[in-house]
């Protein structure tokens, strides 16, 4: 008996619900719908916006990276073929060459050690700061 009145209580509660579906008309429905739909594509369209956004930084940082790797990488090779590798004296265009491309790296501190490295005037400080070129140049490369 108890079953039947929860079985009737949950029946009309059903019937009510449908009966007030009934009851709506188009001209109400229609319009919600579309606010909700609106609503849901403005929503997505932010949603996609901000992560476009956040990739397109992360995409400009990598990028800059990445020309920055190209750049000491280039030097590095001018500077081992030219200066390392040199059997004979580095000629002034291998020079003016070196100094253009370590310039182009825009970086201060590869610059200044540079300028320290064009500056020794023994052996001994020379190696010192070829040394210290190289470790800077290695430490600059990201990935």
């Amino acid at each position: 008996m108890e079953q039947e009145k929860k079985y009737k209580i949950h029946n009309c509660k059903y019937k009510m619900f449908f009966d007030q579906l009934k009851n709506l008309n188009r001209k109400t429905v229609l319009p919600a719908i579309v606010v909700i739909v609106f609503v849901a594509l403005i929503a997505g369209n932010i949603f996609l916006t901000v992560r476009y956004l956040k990739v397109e930084s992360q995409y400009q940082a990598c990028s800059q990276r990445h020309e920055l790797n190209s750049r000491v990488i280039d030097f590095s090779k001018l500077f081992i073929e030219k200066v390392l590798k040199a059997k004979t004296a580095i000629s002034f265009e291998d020079r003016l060459n070196l100094e253009n491309a370590v310039r182009n790296l825009k970086d201060p501190a590869i610059l200044a050690q540079w300028e320290k490295f064009t500056e020794v005037t023994t052996q001994e400080q020379a190696q010192e700061e070829v040394k210290n070129l190289l470790d800077l140049l290695v430490n600059k490369f990201s990935y």
